[in-house]
């Protein structure tokens, strides 16, 4: 049984995003594994930045001591709440490529997360939501606080991002890309 809900992701979030060498990336709400901000530090190279966003300063201080462990200085740990417009400390429109992955369940303000990435995203920059499904399943988060995928994705062409595509990120989860 997988240990995290980020474990049963199955889908090529980086090659969908086109996450590469020299980029600025945000794995915005990155729990404290770094599921994704370790391999995208790994993509982005060390001409690249990754932003591993949380509120939690336990997970920031996790993903930190994973990075230091795996040799990694292009990852910078950014302690925010998302539901805060302007909080994130990252440079506005710097972003080639955001995360919001598994952390809108989390939230009751999934509007103003969207447009708190939208600010943060560079024109012609990308944003993939991954999220639970409306199913029922065994694990994960309950069925009321799983989103919705519709009104995820009217929140964010509401923020300003254009919907490039919708896939299944595997027997959980959908996928969303955007642009801005």
């Amino acid at each position: 049984m997988p240990q995290t809900g980020n474990e049963l992701i199955n889908a090529d979030i980086f090659s969908k995003s086109g996450v590469s060498e020299g980029m600025s990336v945000g794995d915005l709400g990155c729990g404290n594994l770094g599921y994704f901000s370790i391999p995208a530090a790994k993509l982005v190279g060390r001409s690249g930045v990754v932003y591993a966003a949380d509120i939690l300063k336990s997970a920031l201080e996790a993903v930190s001591h994973r990075a230091s462990q795996e040799g990694l200085d292009n990852l910078k740990t950014v302690w925010s709440n998302l539901e805060i417009i302007g909080a994130t400390k990252i440079p506005t429109e710097s972003l080639d490529v955001a995360f919001l992955i598994n952390i809108l369940f989390q939230s009751d303000k999934d509007d103003l997360v969207l447009k708190e990435t939208y600010r943060l995203v560079k024109p012609g920059g990308k944003l993939v939501v991954v999220d639970w499904l409306k199913i029922s399943a065994p694990f994960g988060p309950p069925m009321e606080d799983r989103t919705d995928q519709k009104q995820i994705t009217q929140f964010a062409v509401d923020a300003g991002f254009k919907l490039l595509e919708e896939f299944s990120a595997g027997p959980y989860h959908y996928g969303l890309l955007f642009i801005k």
